[in-house]
């Protein structure tokens, strides 16, 4: 689907990309991770034509971004950081006019329009003008146009970005249910929803490919110790004693109210989470949650970009 070679891109003297190589088959969803000014958003403007890049050739489905940019757009939606939206249009009529401008045949145009707007839930304000509307329904409009054209690649800069978490919810889901029709490229900070979407990771760092891993191989070599948070109502002192006796639990951190009690925990294995469970159930406590402190791939993304710094 994509091939990627070597891709270099200046700004003035200033190299964004170095040397960047990858592939990425038909079907798969990608999450780019990296921190501010990495190239993450460089690198997708380049995928889409946008910008040329100053060396290096990618090129997809076949055709040379660089030499066939007019095919490359026709088979690749896109959805920047800001949607491109003409907020004195309606829903409707927008999508209607970026379906033109896409090519969509005239005979497709309104049941696409229709699709789409079904897809990503907007059927309920298609008439509304768009500068009305609410971030969340905006994000919506963006990612309808992205796909207005059935493209085989979607690229999408921060798709949630600004959204509550019920339309976070139904965006994820979108990009889910997109996963058999279309390869997918996401960009995003909420660690968390590279989780729970991709299933490859990208970790760009000062404009080269840190890591390129299947999400599942990537979590599975991370740190064996997982931070792990303990909330309890009963007798504090009990939940402390059952601590002291578990090997490889070390107790970071309480904080008590007087209703609840917070411990902050650090576990040599995830196995260990089964026995503290088994211990306490046998205690005058009552526990009211057990998860993890931080998602499994932010500690991994934060020790893999921190490595080696000075």
């Amino acid at each position: 689907m994509i091939k990627a070679h070597e891709l270099t891109k200046y700004f003035g003297r200033q190299k964004v990309l170095d040397q960047v190589s990858f592939e990425i088959g038909k079907g798969e969803i990608v999450g780019f991770l990296g921190s501010n000014g990495a190239g993450k958003t460089t690198l997708m403007r380049i995928l889409t034509s946008f910008l040329p890049a100053s060396s290096g050739d990618v090129s997809i489905n076949g055709f040379d971004v660089a030499k066939k940019s007019l095919a490359v757009r026709q088979i690749v939606g896109y959805l920047p950081e800001n949607p491109p939206l003409y907020l004195s249009m309606t829903v409707k009529d927008y999508l209607k006019f970026a379906a033109k401008l896409k090519d969509v045949a005239a005979k497709q145009c309104s049941a696409q329009v229709e699709k789409v707007m079904s897809e990503c839930r907007l059927k309920d304000v298609e008439h509304k003008v768009i500068a009305t509307l609410s971030k969340g329904y905006k994000q919506r409009v963006g990612i309808a146009q992205a796909i207005i054209n059935d493209p085989s690649l979607l690229i999408l800069d921060e798709p949630t970005s600004g959204l509550d978490p019920v339309q976070n919810l139904q965006v994820r889901n979108l990009i889910k249910n997109l996963e058999s029709e279309r390869t997918v490229i996401l960009s995003t900070h909420i660690l968390s929803e590279i989780e729970q979407v991709a299933k490859r990771v990208m970790i760009i760092k000062e404009g080269k490919v840190l890591v390129d891993e299947r999400l599942s191989d990537l979590l599975t070599k991370s740190s064996a110790q997982k931070r792990m948070v303990l909330r309890v109502k009963g007798e504090k002192k009990c939940v402390e004693t059952v601590l002291e006796k578990i090997n490889d639990v070390c107790l970071l951190n309480t904080v008590s109210s007087s209703q609840e009690h917070h411990f902050d925990l650090e576990l040599a294995d995830e196995k260990l989470i089964h026995e503290l469970l088994s211990c306490l159930v046998n205690e005058p406590v009552q526990i009211l949650e057990m998860s993890p402190a931080v998602s499994r791939l932010e500690h991994t993304f934060v020790s893999m970009v921190n490595e080696n710094n000075d």
